[in-house]
């Protein structure tokens, strides 16, 4: 009993691994694409800001993407994404949360 239930443990943790690494790997998606969308000349933070929570939102809704904060910045020459994110383990104080934060950017387009 003791062995089928640490097998089961074992089991859970690694399908929490694989979806939390499918999770960052959104998140990097998310983060190139609204620096991209904020780039063109016309664009804004705002739209860099929603561009990036729809992918988050398209490809983690539910509890997944909970916890995932989006920060877009026009600085000079670049628009800048931030995402932070925090992942709850499945199993509460067995399986830890993962928190981390990715960085984007795209250079701005210049008029001609």
């Amino acid at each position: 009993m003791a062995a089928t239930a640490l097998t089961l443990l074992v089991f859970v943790a690694l399908a929490n691994l694989v979806v939390d690494l499918y999770a960052r790997g959104v998140v990097r998606a998310a983060v190139d694409e609204g620096a991209r969308a904020g780039a063109p000349i016309d664009s804004s933070v705002a739209e860099c800001e929603q561009r990036a929570r729809d992918v988050v939102h398209n490809l983690l809704g539910g509890e997944l993407g909970r916890d995932v904060q989006v920060d877009c910045r026009d600085e000079p020459g670049r628009m800048t994404a931030a995402v932070v994110v925090v992942l709850h383990g499945w199993i509460p104080g067995i399986v830890p949360d993962w928190s981390f934060q990715l960085v984007g950017s795209a250079t701005k387009e210049h008029a001609p």
